[in-house]
């Protein structure tokens, strides 16, 4: 995986755009948000994020998806249960993962941050190969984005509090934070 950064995509992954971005006001990257997802929750592989992230999920398919199915979401990069890879939008883009949020006293994280999803649920420890994924692209994206601190890498419960627990206790920091300490 390398990250262009004249275009903001990663070579050597999948690309599946979302129409759901916009530009940034500042041109800035300096946060770095981590998710979990799975639709419907708690099941895995169905295609369905990236369905939900083009816009294309089916309402009547599963209860669960007429609640969501007219929201426009996305984030910059989906990590499978099987470490897959996947890019919705551009670095360089405003992509719309952190809803109503703030960082060290700033509104609106999705101006300055980019949002990396795993797919999962709060309570089910991520796999092993999510997490070498994980490390991976936090490292390209990192030299790319020297802006991203290991201080500025946060989960969305962090700039969403009370209103979102994602990643979720399951989600071991400490593995993520001594793999970038290397």
């Amino acid at each position: 995986m390398q990250l262009d950064l004249a275009s903001g995509w990663c070579q050597g992954i999948s690309h599946c755009p979302s129409p759901n971005f916009n530009q940034r006001p500042l041109g800035e990257v300096s946060l770095l948000v981590i998710h979990n997802i799975s639709l419907p929750p708690g099941q895995f592989g169905t295609g369905k994020v990236q369905a939900f992230f083009q816009n294309a999920l089916d309402a009547n398919e599963h209860p669960y998806f007429a609640g969501i199915s007219g929201l426009t979401v996305s984030a910059h990069f989906l990590i499978e249960r099987n470490g897959a890879v996947t890019q919705f939008v551009s670095c360089n883009d405003r992509a719309w993962h952190a809803g109503l949020s703030r960082f060290a006293g700033r509104k609106n994280c999705n101006d300055f941050s980019l949002g990396i999803e795993l797919e999962g649920t709060d309570e089910l420890p991520f796999t092993e190969t999510q997490y070498a994924s994980l490390i991976a692209l936090v490292a390209q994206l990192r030299r790319g984005y020297p802006a991203i601190t290991p201080e500025r890498i946060c989960g969305h419960s962090d700039i969403a509090p009370g209103r979102k627990t994602d990643p979720g206790p399951a989600f071991d920091w400490g593995r993520l934070r001594t793999a970038l300490e290397q």
